[in-house]
């Protein structure tokens, strides 16, 4: 091909590729390696062979044992053999590059030569039988690389990014004779380099979409190359090429190793280099890179020729692997196990590099670029309607997921509700209807899915009353229009239309990650069909401004926590699935506040009905808090036969304590340890878990008394031990009576919910509710998260215990969302809370309240859905404990009904909690299409709490990702 703007200097002192010829890889055997460490440098090494593309490497160890053992002992360095090719002055430039970037960041770890005691290098050129070569070693960086196929988080991603800014900032002065050279892994000359090696690819088809590829490429970084900055370069920060620490499970990129390919070349190279490698990786795709990219640019900021130049380089390099790999091992004649086996790993680089356009590539690198500048950007440019104006008489349809139209699960139809919505606007005497382009359709989302749907139109659908003509362009595309001998287009009447503008291999429909890039790069079709009046090109006040998130931070106390670092915009809801602003359906396996589901229907046209009619509070005289009280109370066992109606799980259980204390007329309470009641004075004061308050244990006031958590998994008495809690909990009670403080009441929950959906030992709370009545105080049943059918078997937790408690505390599920609380007691009891005056709510038991509360009981009966979380809960249990016996990170699964928790460990004999893995886990679920979050006093339980309307189908996706997340990584 035709080479424009040639960035590459005539006649290199140093090694060229081009003149070169073949470069077999040294291969010399261990034996013969570990002979020169011991002549040269009074080494014994035990040897143990790395993988090279063209040079030789072994991890060495000491082995002065007289073991040869390789896998034995501390490792000590790598033993580097260099490819013959190069010479000393390269090898010297090698050297200081190393040590500079060693010297100008000193938080990075780096592969640099060792020195013996005398400050010498190990370094020798040694004659061997293969010839003169040079044998070097290199500094041992522990913690390994990210060699493989593994997932890749964001995280580490990002921290890609970051060395590969390191090392440009810290080589930006650098130079070296050495540098002056010409490497088929510099991408000034990959366009040489695939014309001279696509020959020798076997496979036709790929060699011509390699080629391809190339040119297209190559046509867009030439006339780039005179803009943009040339430096010294590692060139091949690669997976391969980049240390990791571990910290509690997790790792950080920070060190890099293999400095043979260090050479003069473009600064945004050793980006573009390091960003190719992730795309062979589990779950990869050209957005996976983003975080490395701004990682890179928010250190070593990227000029606008840098970011253009980004993608074509990344395409370039996928190509110089393809074709150099299958060269490599044509060469070394299948000698070369490293370059072998990364045949299909370059490849699949390439076809990833190759699947988003470089032009919309580009652009949604860009977005991303100002995004973080601006606080707008991706997110926004696919939420924004159309530029453009409607004219009147037109119909403007919605889908989106603010739309009044899509309620109900109505967006399920896809296709089939657009259409409706369309014939009912021209029935009503509409001349068109349309949908606008850029508007994200949840039409057009799925649900269950591990990958964002298509959910942004590039352009526009479009129905006509009547038969229309419409003027030719060569930028238009229309789908179901008949194009006439003239090139104008005839759209029938009340049939669908599809139109785009730009590009002619622009889809209909575009995923969101790529929305940005794909709408940079086509136009909006709505005025050219008449729909619209064009605008000028604006830019949103939501776009330029700070990003809600950012507002929410600012407005909203910052001790009210979000789910997730980054989370999607969430603003419906439908069953057991939850639905951002982009159209992406997120499989919500954590809401236990919505028992029925997201949206129902029920429960939403009861409030709304009632909100028109009456919203006041219980003082007034009205029939829905008496018919509720009633039903509620008859939900109970006697003698609970009383409720009180408050507005949250926090009220209730600092409402059933103030009913204890007044009753008994005491002052002292016993709690369990790793409990969570709430957040009032009360319900806080009895609360435990340092999970939700890391200074739990040491702020508990002076009445509180908190026993010790019954947990038969890593509780000091496990298995059939836990049978021990009970009596000791009593003996505490009886304890607190003869110091003085008799108990007005003990607390707990009846299914350890907070701790991870543990049941309590069986005979627990029968025994303790005995001693604490026995010391005349009262027993407080804590059903807020377990309560309401969620155990399937029963209704309430305290059922599976075999008790009847003399205190409830309910609410989470009584209103599927409203806020609803109660406290049911015995009349008894009730009328002793006289003595504290009356008590009244505003709104606890409001007519809005009560009639929410009445649908919520409907549809469990309607529903079934107590005799569903037995049986689904039964299945979705059986599935996560198939699971343990293939991922040994997880410990246990505890739980009934639909109420389960997957402990995770690092060791089962320990049971060392995993708490990094299962937030990285939840991370890892959240991109593939899955709500859940950590639970438990080490955060280490997935609280598994789903709606209780879940499907066997929903179960069946949760664990698959789970188990894909447990085995590509997180």
């Amino acid at each position: 091909m035709e080479r424009t703007n040639d960035p590459m200097p005539d006649a290199p002192r140093g090694f060229d590729f081009f003149s070169a010829g073949e470069l077999p890889a040294p291969n010399l055997p261990a034996d013969e390696v570990a002979a020169i460490a011991r002549d040269h440098w009074g080494l014994e090494l035990a040897l143990a062979p790395l993988g090279s593309q063209q040079d030789q490497n072994f991890l060495a160890r000491l082995a002065n044992d007289g073991s040869r053992d390789a896998s034995a002992g501390t490792p000590i360095g790598v033993v580097k053999i260099t490819n013959p090719a190069f010479g000393a002055e390269e090898l010297a430039a090698q050297d200081a590059a190393a040590a500079r970037i060693a010297e100008a960041s000193p938080a990075v770890r780096v592969a640099t030569t060792l020195r013996n005691a005398e400050g010498a290098p190990l370094h020798v050129r040694a004659e061997t039988s293969e010839g003169g070569l040079d044998l070097r070693v290199l500094r041992f960086l522990d913690g390994g690389t990210l060699t493989g196929d593994a997932y890749l988080s964001p995280a580490v991603v990002a921290g890609l990014g970051e060395l590969a800014a390191s090392s440009v900032l810290a080589l930006a002065d650098f130079d070296h004779a050495g540098l002056d050279r010409v490497l088929q892994w510099d991408p000034r000359v990959a366009d040489r380099v695939v014309a001279l090696l696509a020959t020798h690819h076997p496979d036709a088809s790929r060699r011509a979409l390699v080629e391809a590829a190339t040119a297209e490429a190559w046509a867009v970084l030439a006339p780039l190359a005179e803009a943009l900055p040339m430096q010294a370069v590692h060139l091949d920060l690669t997976d391969d090429n980049v240390v990791c620490r571990t910290e509690r499970g997790i790792r950080r990129p920070d060190g890099m190793i293999d400095f043979g390919d260090v050479t003069r070349s473009w600064a945004v190279a050793e980006l573009a280099i390091s960003i190719s490698s992730v795309l062979h990786h589990d779950g990869a795709e050209p957005a996976s890179v983003l975080p490395a990219v701004r990682a890179f640019h928010a250190r070593r900021p990227l000029s606008e020729a840098e970011i253009a130049a980004i993608w074509p380089i990344v395409v370039l390099r996928a190509a110089v692997l393809v074709v150099s790999g299958e060269h490599q091992v044509q060469l070394d004649g299948g000698e070369n196990a490293y370059a072998a086996a990364g045949i299909a790993r370059e490849w699949r680089i390439f076809e990833r590099a190759s699947s988003v356009p470089i032009e919309v590539m580009t652009a949604v690198i860009a977005d991303a670029l100002r995004e973080d500048e601006h606080g707008g950007g991706a997110a926004t440019a696919a939420t924004d309607a159309s530029t453009a104006s409607e004219r009147p008489g037109i119909a403007r349809l919605d889908v989106s997921v603010f739309a009044d139209a899509v309620d109900g699960g109505a967006w399920l139809d896809g296709a089939a509700l657009e259409e409706r919505l369309a014939v009912r606007a021209l029935d009503a005497g509409a001349s068109a209807a349309w949908l606008p382009r850029a508007v994200p359709r949840l039409t057009a989302s799925t649900r269950r899915s591990a990958e964002s749907p298509a959910t942004i139109p590039l352009g526009v659908d479009v129905w006509f009353a009547e038969q229309t003509r419409l003027e030719a362009s060569e930028h238009l595309i229309l789908d179901g229009a008949l194009q006439q001998a003239d090139g104008e287009w005839i759209a029938p009447a009340r049939t669908r239309v599809r139109a785009r503008l730009g590009r002619p291999d622009a889809p209909h429909l575009v995923r969101p990650e790529y929305a940005a890039g794909w709408l940079a790069v086509t136009d909006d079709p709505a005025p050219m069909l008449g729909l619209a009046d064009p605008e000028p090109a604006r830019v949103s006040a939501a776009s330029t401004g700070p990003s809600l998130l950012a507002r929410r931070d600012a407005s909203f106390a910052e001790v009210q926590e979000h789910y997730y670092d980054a989370p999607p915009q969430i603003e419906r809801g439908w069953r057991e699935h939850l639905v951002g602003t982009d159209g992406r359906v997120y499989l919500d396996m954590v809401n236990n506040v919505t028992p029925l589901g997201h949206g129902h229907p029920g429960v939403a046209e009861a409030v709304a009905r009632q909100l028109r009619r009456l919203n006041t509070n219980s003082r007034f005289h009205y029939a829905a808090v008496v018919e509720f009280s009633e039903r509620l109370a008859a939900l109970l066992p006697e003698p609970l036969d009383t409720v009180f109606l408050v507005n949250s799980g926090s009220e209730a259980a600092d409402l059933a304590i103030r009913v204890a204390l007044a009753a008994t007329g005491r002052r002292d309470v016993v709690s369990v340890l790793e409990s969570y009641h709430g957040w009032t004075y009360g319900s806080d004061a009895v609360s435990t878990s340092i999970a939700d308050n890391p200074n739990a244990l040491a702020t508990r006031p002076d009445w509180v008394h908190p026993i010790e958590a019954p947990n038969p998994y890593r509780g000091r008495y496990r298995g059939a031990e836990a049978a021990r809690y009970a009596p000791e909990a009593a003996a505490a009670i009886r304890e607190l009576t003869a110091s003085g403080r008799p108990p007005a009441a003990f607390i707990a929950e009846t299914f350890t919910g907070n701790a991870g959906g543990i049941p309590l030992p069986d005979g627990y709370l029968a025994e303790v509710y005995a001693a604490v009545r026995a010391e005349g105080g009262l027993a407080i049943a804590d059903e807020v998260q377990a309560g309401y059918g969620r155990l399937g078997e029963w209704f309430w937790g305290f059922e599976q215990q075999g008790v009847v408690p003399d205190v409830v505390a309910v609410a989470k599920a009584m209103g599927n969302g409203h806020p609803l609380g109660a406290v049911i007691t015995s009349r008894e009891i009730a009328a002793r809370f006289r003595s504290q005056g009356y008590f009244f709510s505003s709104t606890g038991g409001s007519p809005a309240s009560s009639v929410a509360g009445l649908a919520v009981l409907d549809g469990y009966a309607e529903e079934g859905l107590q005799q569903h979380a037995s049986e689904t809960g039964a299945y979705l249990k059986g599935l996560l404990e198939e699971l343990q016996t293939r991922h040994p990170l997880i410990g246990t699964v505890h739980g009934l009904g639909l109420y389960l928790g997957v402990e995770f460990v690092r060791d089962r004999e320990t049971l060392e909690p995993a708490t990094e893995e299962t937030a990285a886990i939840c991370d890892r679920l959240l991109e593939l299409g899955v709500v859940m979050q950590p639970t438990g006093d080490h955060q280490n339980v997935l609280k598994t709490k789903p709606p209780l309307v879940v499907t066997r189908e929903s179960c069946d996706f949760f664990v698959a990702m789970l188990d894909r997340v447990l085995a590509e990584g997180w």
